[in-house]
């Protein structure tokens, strides 16, 4: 029988190693793991971004899992906060809750976190790991030039709506996250989308001076978009026939059924964002996938197809 693990065994062994922690002579870190804190070192006129998510086994992701996998998405969904906000990633801190110390799981859970941070260019400065049902809580530490930050505050009545990539494909891979034998090129590329979210973090920093405003799809795009109305105190329209959605989802799905999962299923980690008509040569001029899907507008709310959305998208506690 293997011995079992203590939390600073745990630690050193598969989350305080070079692939995570970085090289030493990051100007960003002056202390990262193996103290009570992480000491950072802002670059001069720049601020720091901060956000963090909790991901819950059985919530958020399926209980059977592939660790690799769910280390991906796990650091993905919060990276995509700082695309939002046009920052550029620094690093993250790791609190992990687990129900026992398999060192098969932790490998695996490792090497996919180390993979995900090496795509985004992150370190991981610490964290914590406790004894509990899974969960996974993440926060990323982000920089970006003083003034420069994309906020949901910052729309204007006349901006255009955009969109990146394509939408609905993660909230339709639900359907099929169970069934694990399933050999269809088109289940694989939804379960692709689910579970290795690619953060949009070169278009954020490339929509800095551009867009007045940006969020990423985390709840669902009319929620999300929501957002910007609320903070900039307007109404957003948006054209459903307009919408870009994922090939395998309208493959896949009817009309309806594609509709609600690229406007209301969430998880697509894109970015949407406005732009004021003077910046969409500036926009247009840019490498990336972006659909001009809707217009902002005097009034409150959001609107798709001028049929005002009182809700929708994934919320918590939601009675």
């Amino acid at each position: 029988m293997s011995q079992a693990l203590s939390e600073f065994d745990l630690i050193a062994r598969y989350f305080d190693v070079p692939a995570l922690k970085g090289s030493e002579d990051n100007p960003f870190i002056s202390l990262s793991i193996g103290d009570d804190c992480a000491l950072l070192q802002p670059t001069p006129h720049h601020q720091l971004a901060v956000s963090v998510d909790t991901l819950v086994s059985g919530i958020h992701f399926p209980v059977n899992v592939p660790p690799k996998l769910l280390a991906w998405r796990s650091l993905a969904v919060s990276v995509s906060d700082l695309a939002a906000m046009g920052a550029t990633p620094r690093g993250f801190t790791l609190a992990l809750t687990l129900p026992e110390a398999n060192s098969d799981w932790l490998a695996s859970f490792a090497s996919g976190l180390a993979e995900a941070a090496q795509h985004y260019g992150v370190v991981l400065f610490g964290g914590d790991t406790t004894k509990g049902p899974l969960a996974i809580s993440v926060q990323v530490f982000g920089e970006v030039p003083s003034g420069l930050a994309l906020r949901r505050d910052g729309a204007n009545i006349g901006d255009a709506v955009f969109v990146s990539g394509e939408l609905g494909g993660a909230h339709v891979a639900l359907d099929y996250l169970a069934d694990e034998a399933n050999q269809d090129p088109l289940v694989d590329q939804l379960l692709q989308a689910y579970y290795k979210p690619d953060a949009a973090i070169a278009l954020g920093q490339a929509l800095r001076g551009v867009a007045s405003a940006a969020v990423d799809i985390s709840d669902g795009l009319l929620a999300d978009l929501g957002h910007i109305a609320s903070r900039s105190g307007l109404s957003i329209t948006v054209h459903s026939h307009l919408i870009p959605v994922h090939p395998a989802v309208s493959a896949l799905c009817n009309k309806d059924r594609a509709l609600a999962a690229a406007t209301k299923g969430g998880d697509d980690y894109q970015l949407a964002f406005c732009v004021p008509e003077s910046k969409i040569p500036d926009l247009l001029a840019l490498p990336f996938n972006l659909t001009r899907i809707g217009t902002c507008k005097s009034g409150a709310g959001v609107l798709l197809d001028d049929q005002h959305i009182l809700s929708g998208g994934f919320q918590h506690f939601e009675v």
